[in-house]
């Protein structure tokens, strides 16, 4: 048996292959939408991916599944679970594709690798994950099972997206309850066998997942606090599992909606163009085309930017920067971003469904735009110190773009918590027109982006290019009166 993992930082997410080295065909478990990456890797190994399943129907990436089964015809294995609830995957239903849908307890072989599916629900209604058994070794115990979104190292998998996410009301307990009744089946399981989960460190998937790989069933139950928080009983767990988790990134519902309906056909990659000194300075012009300017250096940007641009720094946030502040993923985008990063930019956004990213600029040509006299903005950086001064003039208002979670453990008196990754929802509900907004989070880096949002909404803008816990040790911070904050 070959086994290799697969990690994308950006979004913190794992992908499997798994591979029988005597007849030479692999499964690969929840690929990304680009999946020329996994044909190259499994045919360096000497093995053809012959099949692909998923865990469950993702809310924060694009799934490579019909790719696979458009492009190669490859054998699909998803679950027949959850099909009461709404959730199953309605684009395999076409009879031109050759899927296998999975009850709870059904095998099936590759090559000489036993794989069984275990209905897990409780993260999505038709989650199932996966049990490896290596019989080509003559084994007759698991290995390991690919936990999904089910099992994480440290964490379990949210029960409430259905609700925060995909905008389905009332479900995050009864999903809660039935992740409980799931719990069981890991349990269940031997000690060693390995662990094998969708994400890492950095997901909002769960709230606190580790940043080791791997881990196995025993360790966690050790160490597992979710996990550990069932054995105080249905009700406490409960509790437990729907406190704090992070408000979700904007794009999730169009995640869920597309992985299950049918996500387009890539193909190849974009290929954008590159853009001249004149070409870039036309974009201001342009109010179809989203310019992305993704430059790492904050002070930067708020000193001067082309009006109208997003800031999404090229870095581990770029996904969810965009994912959240831009809901129309038809935009035609163009990026100011380094040449050697635009493929990576490309493959970030086509995996979260931007697909339309026709042209790039690079910081030089910016320069150039800059020193020839073309069009330029900025936004004011501001310290705590500053914004203490400026917050008794009633024409201002403090914005926390911050988690509701950190919001509560305390904040700037009278601040308006607006996460950033749902600000496009609460320019109507939370951010006050005519005020210029004072805009803070815990670092500097989730308020830049915010702010760059903001200014381009149209908003009056101050950036605070600060750090909270420098204000939080110096000021007497007030404890959370969280009724602004999102449950």
């Amino acid at each position: 048996m070959l086994f290799r993992q697969y990690f994308e930082p950006k979004l913190a997410q794992y992908a499997y292959l798994v591979g029988c080295q005597k007849s030479g065909e692999a499964l690969l478990i929840d690929p990304l939408r680009d999946i020329d990456q996994y044909v190259e890797a499994a045919e360096a190994e000497g093995l053809s991916i012959v099949a692909v399943a998923e865990t469950h129907i993702h809310a924060d990436f694009l799934s490579g599944v019909r790719e696979f089964a458009e492009r190669y015809g490859t054998k699909v294995y998803l679950s027949a679970e959850g099909e009461s609830e709404g959730w199953g995957s309605n684009w395999a239903k076409d009879s031109k594709y050759d899927v296998t849908f999975l009850k709870d307890g059904v095998s099936f072989m590759i090559g000489n690798i036993e794989m069984t599916a275990i209905y897990t629900p409780g993260h999505t209604p038709e989650h199932i994950s996966y049990v490896v058994v290596d019989k080509g070794s003559g084994a007759t115990t698991p290995i390991g099972i690919a936990t999904g979104d089910f099992v994480f190292v440290g964490d379990l998998g949210r029960p409430d997206l259905l609700e925060q996410a995909a905008g389905i009301h009332g479900v995050q307990e009864e999903s809660a309850r039935t992740l409980f009744h799931s719990l069981p089946k890991f349990r269940d399981l031997q000690d060693y066998v390995q662990v094998w989960p969708a994400h890492g460190a950095g997901s909002t998937c769960g709230k606190a997942l580790g940043a080791v790989p791997t881990t196995t069933v025993g360790y966690e139950k050790l160490y597992n606090a979710s996990l550990g928080a069932a054995d105080e009983g249905e009700n406490a767990f409960v509790d437990a599992i729907l406190a704090g988790q992070p408000e979700p990134q904007m794009y999730f519902a169009r995640m869920k909606r597309d992985n299950r309906d049918g996500v387009p056909i890539l193909g190849t990659l974009p290929h954008p163009r590159k853009l001249t000194v004149k070409e870039l300075s036309t974009m201001g012009d342009d109010d179809a085309t989203l310019l992305i300017d993704t430059r790492l250096d904050r002070s930067g940007y708020m000193s001067k930017h082309i009006p109208g641009s997003l800031y999404a720094p090229m870095n581990k946030s770029f996904n969810a920067v965009v994912g959240s502040l831009v809901l129309d993923e038809a935009t035609p985008i163009v990026l100011l971003i380094d040449e050697s990063e635009v493929e990576e930019a490309v493959r970030d956004l086509v995996r979260i469904g931007y697909d339309n990213v026709v042209a790039f600029a690079t910081p030089a040509t910016l320069e150039e735009h800059f020193e020839a006299g073309g069009q330029h903005t900025s936004i004011e950086e501001i310290t705590f110190d500053q914004l203490a001064l400026l917050q008794g003039d009633s024409a201002t208002a403090v914005v926390d773009v911050r988690f509701a979670s950190e919001f509560a453990e305390g904040q700037v008196p009278g601040a308006i918590n607006a996460s950033y990754t749902r600000l496009p929802n609460y320019l109507e509900s939370r951010i006050p027109l005519n005020k210029t907004l004072l805009v803070y989070c815990a670092s500097g880096a989730r308020s830049a982006v915010a702010s760059a949002f903001l200014a381009r909404a149209g908003y009056d803008v101050k950036y605070v290019a600060d750090a909270f816990i420098r204000y939080a040790e110096s000021e007497a911070v007030e404890i959370a009166d969280s009724s602004l904050a999102l449950a």
